[in-house]
């Protein structure tokens, strides 16, 4: 894809997210009076731009190299074994085991502080809408995508298989950042909504609500949380710059501002460096 077609396809995705999210957030708001371009809204748009002009074709490249490596060492027999099944069952059995592993890895990025310090850049976010779901490292993007896509490649799906699924994911996660809020009653049981990712961002790290599609991996391990409320604050309690490069580079450096160490420190501390 030449510069001009990668330019008019990132506007025209920009204009399409926007046109389908903005009024849904309007028409039904999580909180309400929030402002479309409220606080950091610029610096989630860089992410958003970084991630279009320069991050998405470093992980599909990854992606591509992994799925062949795997197909060096995964059992022809065992495939073929998969693909003598229906299909039905084989798109379930991709989107369970999916779900159980990122749901065990997304729970690790929480835990373990070498993860966090990537991940924790995707947590600064301190007002949810659809733009925010763009903020992430792009290291910490390509240690989720390839959890999610581990099952299908073990399976045997080819990465042009996956477009449709990787896609939806994809609008998925930018929905459940949305502000919005549209109850769904006994259904949330089954399926996750933005109601029970605002609780995974809420300030304290370890609140819970860290499976991917449903929110039943939460049910059974016993970090499901849904309060009839919105948090009262989103983000982290540690120092963070408000700024994209910097954010890009300090998780990779020892002794950073990210690492951590002053963790009782506001990120509103540093809005102003």
């Amino acid at each position: 894809m030449n510069l001009l077609n990668l330019i008019l396809a990132t506007g025209a995705s920009l204009l399409f997210l926007a046109i389908v999210f903005i009024p849904m957030e309007k028409m039904f708001p999580a909180k309400k009076g929030q402002k479309i371009l409220r606080k950091n809204w610029f610096l989630d748009l860089c992410f958003f731009l970084g991630q279009y002009f320069l991050w998405s074709g470093l992980v599909l490249w990854l992606l591509i190299q992994f799925s062949g490596w795997l197909s060096g060492i995964i059992p022809q027999n065992f495939r073929n074994t998969i693909a003598a099944q229906p299909v039905w069952l084989q798109a379930i059995e991709v989107l369970f085991f999916s779900d159980l592993l990122i749901y065990w890895g997304h729970r690790l990025q929480h835990k373990v502080d070498f993860l966090w310090r990537f991940h924790k850049v995707h947590h600064t976010v301190e007002q949810m809408d659809w733009l925010a779901a763009h903020r992430e490292h792009p290291l910490d993007s390509i240690y989720t995508i390839g959890i999610i896509n581990l099952p299908a490649f073990i399976m045997g799906f080819e990465l042009e298989a996956l477009t449709a699924l990787v896609a939806f994911r994809g609008i998925w996660a930018i929905y459940i950042h949305s502000n919005v809020r549209l109850p769904i009653g006994p259904l949330k049981i089954l399926i996750g909504s933005p109601e029970l990712h605002h609780w995974h961002h809420d300030v304290e790290r370890d609140r819970g609500n860290y499976a991917n599609l449903s929110p039943l991996m939460d049910k059974i391990f016993g970090t499901y949380t849904c309060p009839p409320n919105e948090p009262e604050k989103f983000g982290i309690k540690e120092p963070m710059p408000n700024n994209y490069v910097r954010q890009m580079i300090d998780p990779m450096l020892p002794g950073s501002v990210l690492k951590g160490s002053n963790k009782e420190e506001s990120t509103e501390t540093l809005q102003t460096t």
